[in-house]
């Protein structure tokens, strides 16, 4: 039995009872056709199954209909949850993505990378840039099309368009709760300075501080790991306890917070805990994890929307979205019986 062949476009002009050319206007958009022979050719494309090719479509539209994304190479959940968000908002929009990642961020390899999206017909580029290094050369990205920059707390990037997701409020919002619960002596356990995110969160930490005129404890710095997390919860469980902790990240809070039950440290009841992302197993803590949640699917989609509306060339919304804080069982007001 020899395979069933490939529907073709001259298929579908043939049970639709129009010519080929104006079946490839139709698939692609453009000409002029009636809204009764339109829904008869999208309803013949669809019960043949055919689909366009994206090489013959860019030859009629002169548009590829594909966006570059360079992204950080870490499997880390915030640059991975971002990437695919970003990708599943291009596909959403009809756009195809051509992904390249960085593990070192260099000149030469960024540029590599521009010269490979250049020759592939990208239409825009969008940069995930987790890192300070991966943001600052995003600023060299200028290659005649839109580029978006993802780079927490950057409002201007020379050459693109910086689009975020505003950590610093969350790190305010998380701190302020605490803050609200009658803590007075809060620690920041801080995720790796070479980060954006990192810096961020400090940053917010430090600013809802200050706000409520209390000085902040000295700052203990991880490196996202659980590991770091947990070694940064035995050095202070030798040294003294804060009432309450806010971590930079909820897999380094699970690390702290298994050192806090080795040494016997009661959650929320001796300290409270609140955590960043809202990870998927933050609900599943011991105590469930206070965090403040980041909708990576959202900020995806607002990539894509920003870069889109380059492309069309309107005014893009750049308002940064703001983080939500999560109150789970891990917080509770400051226990004033010792």
């Amino acid at each position: 039995m020899s395979e069933r062949r490939t529907p073709s476009i001259k298929d579908v002009a043939e049970r639709a009872g129009v010519s080929y050319q104006a079946v490839s206007r139709i698939l692609n958009g453009g000409g002029r056709a009636s809204e009764e022979t339109r829904q008869r050719v999208l309803a013949v494309a669809q019960e043949l199954g055919y689909r366009r090719n994206a090489y013959a479509r860019a030859l009629v539209t002169r548009r590829t209909l594909t966006i570059g994304v360079i992204a950080d190479s870490s499997p880390k959940y915030g640059p991975v949850s971002t990437l695919a968000a970003v990708q599943a908002a291009a596909r959403a929009a009809g756009y195809t993505t051509l992904v390249a990642t960085v593990g070192k961020p260099t000149r030469e390899a960024f540029d590599q990378i521009l010269r490979e999206f250049s020759e592939a017909g990208i239409e825009g580029i969008a940069v995930i840039a987790p890192r300070v290094e991966l943001a600052m050369l995003a600023e060299h990205s200028a290659v005649g099309r839109p580029v978006v920059v993802l780079a927490p707390g950057e409002t201007q990037v020379p050459g693109a368009v910086a689009f975020f997701e505003d950590q610093e409020q969350g790190a305010r919002q998380a701190t302020r709760h605490l803050i609200s619960l009658g803590h007075r002596n809060i620690v920041h356990i801080a995720g790796s300075q070479d980060w954006l995110d990192g810096r961020v969160r400090v940053r917010g930490w430090q600013a809802e501080m200050r706000a409520a005129g209390l000085p902040a404890p000295r700052i203990r710095y991880g490196d996202w790991s659980g590991d770091s997390a947990y070694a940064i919860g035995r050095e202070m469980c030798d040294e003294g306890l804060p009432s309450a902790v806010f971590v930079a990240s909820d897999l380094m809070a699970l690390g702290f917070l298994r050192a806090l039950y080795e040494r016997g440290v009661r959650v929320p009841d001796d300290l409270s805990i609140v955590g960043f992302d809202d990870n998927e197993f933050a609900a599943q803590m011991f105590p469930p994890l206070t965090t403040v949640r980041q909708s990576f699917a959202e900020v995806g989609t607002r990539c894509v929307e920003v870069l889109l509306d380059l492309l069309e060339k309107r005014e893009p919304n750049l308002e940064p979205m703001t983080p939500t804080l999560v109150i789970r069982e891990s917080t509770a007001a400051v226990n004033t019986r010792a």
